[in-house]
């Protein structure tokens, strides 16, 4: 698994990056939160290991700025040697840690880690997965929500995103459809009709 570091002491950057080796991740190294979250931007990473006090962007602001962004769940880290205090944890929690690990590292302590955010990374995409299918009737069309209650598609969309639809007929139905109903009832469709 890719695992961002963010640690601008150099020494504890490789010690670190070595662990994470040794457990058979692959770790990508930004040497401030500036950087970490320039490599956030093209890289497909789930989990950030960042020290809470780095220059340009400390930790803690690093993940907010993750929280705030769109896809994927980013299970993240806070490295710390500060005694923490409960409105240190606080705070943190606030800028949406997940988890956290005193310097200097162990080893023991960061596998456990892994493996807990290995496990929640797994539920959340499972759960997004479960989140993209549409229970949609073979028949009518109608959506099942998450109520149980079947609606229009129609409807189903608008309450979900706010768009509201205009109705016309696509070209293939006018000929399989409209106009052999049309011409059931005796109406000829006028030339160059748009629906």
């Amino acid at each position: 698994m890719k695992i961002l570091i963010a640690e601008d002491d150099r020494v504890a950057s490789c010690v670190l990056q070595a662990a994470l080796l040794k457990l058979g991740h692959e770790p990508l190294l930004a040497n401030d939160g500036e950087s970490a979250w320039q490599i956030l931007q093209s890289e497909a990473v789930r989990v950030v290991v960042s020290d809470w006090q780095m220059p340009r962007l400390d930790g803690l602001e690093l993940s907010r700025r993750v929280r705030q962004r769109e896809g994927d769940y980013v299970y993240f880290i806070l490295l710390t040697q500060m005694v923490a205090s409960e409105d240190n944890l606080h705070e943190a929690t606030e800028a949406g840690v997940d988890d956290f690990l005193s310097k200097p590292i162990d080893v023991r302590q960061l596998w456990m880690r892994l493996r807990v955010a290995e496990r929640i990374l797994g539920f959340t995409t499972e759960v997004r997965q479960l989140e993209s299918f549409l229970p949609i009737c073979g028949y009518c069309k109608n959506v099942r929500d998450d109520q149980n209650y079947w609606q229009q598609i129609e409807q189903y969309i608008n309450t979900r995103t706010g768009t509201n639809f205009s109705h016309g007929v696509c070209p293939d139905c006018i000929e399989k459809v409209l106009k052999p109903q049309l011409a059931k009832l005796g109406i000829a469709m006028p030339p160059g009709a748009a629906f």
